[in-house]
């Protein structure tokens, strides 16, 4: 599928990701803490049942030029022993607001660089999750990693503890570009980390890559993508660069290097689109793709997808999420909690036995409507309103109104083929996932008169 050349011109405005709906520059500082601690407690009472638990960690051993997230350089280890203690204490403070009944359905470790923590300290706080919750039979146990930081004995610990899906971010196989944007080399060769995480039935592996960085070209990052796909991994992203220079300042400094122009991004998705969908991989959203044996792929045929903060999963799977360490968001039915980013503030508010809540969004009625909407076009690339109605029990009409979705926008989007519209019934075609926040919008109120700074859709 060619992505044309005029609608990527005409959509590539900044626009929400949708990783939450409202997304989280809608959030508000924390002001009412015994309101939050009953929102925690309402959790139990509200679906999904099971509990997913996100475990930041903001360490990493250098600072890479990209990166958008939460992040601390140091090798300071007591500075780490001490966040490990704090995550400790917060399980133990979040324990007794969680009913006994409900199970981990999703453990996800995301930063910064979660493996750049001694294994014993991945122990210590798996252990102590497994002590305190029960798991579902089969629960994900997911780690992204930097290859930097990561040896096959490394990776047996983590077997060992349960863990069945690596995520490892490569970026690139170009030197020159690693070097650019300050990336640590691999500590094995990407290939060999890669057979010997595949020497596991049980261990799924996911690549990440991004394109839009400086020195990327379509020759070079043709050759990082092939060498890709074959290796075989379970699932592949490929993440356009987010340049939010006035969120991160270090990406500033890559300016002075060239960044690819618009036209040079689409080319370098499109390469990567057409060589991941000739190694037979499905597209999942907009930048991610699995193999057809994945249940993510089928998932999305049964339109069975979901997805929270922490990326694509199933309905198996899906757990309201509790953030545990800095930065990190509670994806509750009714409030997102987003968690201090400092590091100093979380550790003395846990010692205090506070919750280092720093901003929340209760979310209402309607906003919860827009968001199941929202995430089915993000997911499945499919609504069916009148089931949406039936679901909600309500009127279709009435979830057009609360949307203030405008059906000449709609026809517009049908005239230039990127969906189908009939019956109250919402496709997307092929050429129509890779507008799919353009599309998404078109359902956000939020969107009609918005003030707030994104990124680029695309």
């Amino acid at each position: 599928m060619k992505i044309k050349q005029e609608l990527y011109e005409k959509y590539n405005q900044p626009t929400p990701r949708y990783t939450s709906y409202p997304p989280a520059n809608y959030f508000k500082d924390a002001d009412n803490y015994p309101e939050i601690i009953e929102a925690i407690k309402a959790s139990n009472d509200e679906n999904p049942k099971n509990i997913s638990i996100y475990i930041h960690i903001p360490f990493c051993g250098q600072l890479c030029l990209y990166c958008g997230c939460n992040t601390k350089i140091t090798s300071d280890q007591n500075v780490i022993r001490t966040y490990v203690d704090t995550i400790l204490n917060e399980i133990d403070l979040l324990k007794p607001l969680i009913d006994s009944d409900r199970k981990i359905s999703q453990i996800h470790w995301g930063g910064g660089t979660p493996n750049y923590l001694p294994i014993e300290d991945i122990q210590l706080i798996m252990n102590k999750l497994y002590s305190n919750f029960n798991t579902i039979q089969n629960p994900e146990i997911a780690m992204e990693c930097h290859p930097a930081h990561l040896t096959k004995s490394y990776t047996d610990e983590l077997v060992k503890l349960g863990f069945n899906r690596l995520s490892f971010g490569v970026q690139d196989f170009n030197d020159k570009v690693l070097e650019t944007v300050n990336r640590q080399k691999p500590l094995l060769s990407i290939e060999e980390i890669v057979k010997h995480i595949q020497s596991y039935d049980n261990l799924s592996l996911n690549l990440d890559f991004i394109y839009g960085l400086p020195y990327q070209n379509l020759n070079e990052y043709e050759k990082t993508i092939k060498k890709a796909a074959g290796l075989k991994p379970n699932r592949l992203a490929v993440f356009s660069y987010a340049h939010v220079p006035w969120v991160k300042k270090q990406q500033k400094s890559l300016e002075k290097f060239g960044l690819p122009s618009a036209k040079e991004k689409i080319d370098l998705f499109q390469k990567a689109y057409d060589i991941l969908t000739e190694h037979q991989y499905t597209p999942i959203g907009l930048d991610h793709f699995a193999d057809p044996e994945d249940v993510l792929t089928h998932s999305l045929k049964t339109k069975q997808l979901h997805r929270n903060f922490q990326g694509y999963c199933t309905l198996d799977t899906t757990g309201q999420v509790y953030a545990l360490g800095v930065s990190g968001i509670s994806q509750l039915n009714s409030a997102y909690l987003q968690n201090t980013k400092s590091i100093t503030k979380y550790v003395k508010s846990i010692n205090e036995g506070v919750f280092p809540i720093e901003k929340y969004y209760f979310v209402n009625e309607n906003e919860k409507l827009i968001r199941q909407i929202i995430e089915e076009i993000m997911c499945n690339m499919y609504v069916d309103f009148n089931k949406v109605a039936e679901t909600n029990k309500i009127d279709v009409n009435q979830i057009y109104k609360i949307t203030d979705v405008d059906f000449k926008v709609l026809d517009t989007f049908k005239d230039e083929g990127l969906i189908h519209f009939e019956n109250n019934i919402l496709e997307l075609t092929a050429q129509g996932q890779f507008f799919m926040r353009n599309i998404a919008a078109a359902f956000d109120p939020n969107m009609k008169n918005n003030t707030r700074q994104f990124s680029k859709a695309l």
